[in-house]
């Protein structure tokens, strides 16, 4: 079966006649409206560049990182340009692109990001639920900013031994489902912000039927509270400076125990957890971490419920939440790069809409994978990204009424790029490069003088002389 060409408005003006279809398959359209009136961020005359056409560049600059934001916008509106003989001369530029994002602010992606990303695992999504309860982690990440003063001053940068850090840097945490990698709560601070500070900020939105997992790094004896006190379930890694209190051994080898808060105080006034501790070592040589102790937590006190073993293996899940970070830092964004906003609100802004661009993308992964009961993780996440991206013409160009044949073709099409199941690697903790051979870039490099040309500073230095 064909598709049939949209058909435009001749007078009306080309900002109106674009849309991106692909988005509003997830998202709609009259949400992103209702946000831009809340935020009271609308304009009265129409621009070339409108307040919700330039909420969607902030979310598609995220599909494709690689190009320039002038190009972004002639690859997002490709479609409608066919249809309308727009010419690339004719649309918004660097500076009245840049001029539109800051009208709009970050507060708008913000609240499209809370209202949107949300988890979409049914109990019926391989791999997203154990005993009954939807699998999510927390984790953090630190990326790169643009090196401005304004980043700088806001964000700061790190200290080393050799030196400042080259780029300013923002500190990331991320709550995701990890079923179907999906992040539903993130906070944005200052480099130099706790991780610890970040976690307990995301507790707001653990919910009762959720297993909360993270690494012993984020460990804490409040953030263990505080997930229970929403409800929730805990498994995480214990850091080897915590000492629990054994309370009584149990038939699996596990045991339960006394945990207690840092503050002295508290401790004298006998505040304390019970939960129960899993200790373990691996006999696999070719396994980082073999020979040594790893000590598990949960608040899953019935070992004949929740068995130690299985509990071991499930922690593994936990691991989605960093592949998720690696799709994102990677394959989306571009690890390479640093954020191309240079003030701090331009920062936060492109960090939601890289959230919402890879939501999307996660999205429509998952209604691909559910429609044959297949792990999303079984797809491939950067055919996926390039499909969704053509699609985006696709969807502009053919009529409305043939979208859900067009939707129907796109699932089909990522459900072609299927990964082979996972199997049993290791990922020691080396890079091939270390150091560069180069002299660390310096204040004083910044801003050079400007030489002579080229022909001018040539001084010969002999004569050549034939025979």
């Amino acid at each position: 079966m064909g598709y049939r060409i949209r058909e435009v408005e001749a007078e009306s003006q080309f900002c109106t006649q674009v849309t991106v279809d692909v988005i509003n398959q997830v998202i709609p359209l009259t949400l992103m409206e209702a946000i831009i009136a809340d935020c009271k961020v609308g304009q009265q005359r129409i621009r070339k560049l409108p307040a919700l056409l330039t909420m969607l560049l902030c979310i598609v600059m995220n599909l494709f990182s690689e190009l320039s934001l002038s190009y972004v916008l002639v690859r997002m509106v490709r479609g409608s340009r066919l249809l309308s003989d727009v010419g690339v001369g004719e649309l918004a530029t660097k500076g009245p692109i840049s001029r539109a994002r800051y009208r709009l602010g970050a507060k708008p992606l913000e609240q499209l990001f809370k209202r949107v990303c949300q988890p979409i695992a049914s109990p019926q999504t391989p791999g997203a639920f154990a005993y009954g309860m939807r699998l999510v982690a927390i984790d953090g990440t630190i990326e790169d900013v643009a090196d401005t003063p304004h980043n700088a001053a806001y964000f700061g940068r790190h200290h080393a031994d050799r030196g400042m850090a080259a780029f300013p840097q923002v500190q990331c945490v991320y709550l995701c489902e990890c079923g179907t990698h999906v992040i539903f709560d993130a906070v944005f601070w200052p480099c130099h912000t706790s991780e610890h500070k970040g976690a307990r900020r995301l507790v707001r939105s653990v919910q009762p039927d959720m297993l909360v997992m993270w690494d012993r790094g984020l460990y804490a004896f409040d953030q263990v509270k505080a997930v229970r006190e929403r409800g929730a379930q805990v498994l995480c890694r214990l850091p080897a400076s915590v000492n629990p209190k054994v309370v009584q051994y149990l038939s699996d080898g596990s045991y339960w125990a006394h945990i207690y808060p840092a503050d002295s105080q508290r401790r004298k006034k006998g505040e304390h957890l019970l939960v129960r501790i899993m200790e373990y070592t691996l006999d696999d040589p070719h396994r980082p971490g073999h020979g040594e102790i790893h000590r598990l937590l949960t608040t899953l006190l019935n070992p004949d419920l929740y068995p130690a073993l299985e509990l071991i293996g499930l922690y593994h899940e936990r691991w989605e939440i960093e592949i998720t970070i690696d799709e994102i830092d990677t394959h989306q964004r571009l690890l390479h790069k640093p954020f191309r906003s240079l003030k701090p609100e331009g920062v936060i802004q492109e960090l939601y809409g890289l959230l919402i661009a890879h939501f999307i993308i996660r999205f429509i992964m998952h209604q691909a994978a559910v429609s044959t009961q297949l792990d999303p993780d079984r797809l491939s996440f950067i055919n996926s990204l390039r499909l969704i991206c053509d699609a985006l013409t696709d969807f502009q160009l053919v009529h409305p009424d043939q979208h859900p044949a067009l939707w129907s073709r796109l699932l089909t099409d990522i459900l072609h790029f299927k990964l082979p199941p996972r199997d049993h690697r290791i990922n020691p903790r080396v890079v091939k490069r270390k150091m560069s051979k180069f002299k660390r870039k310096r204040p004083e490099h910044l801003h050079p003088p400007s030489p002579t040309s080229f022909q001018s500073s040539i001084v010969m230095l002999g004569q050549v002389s034939y025979a």
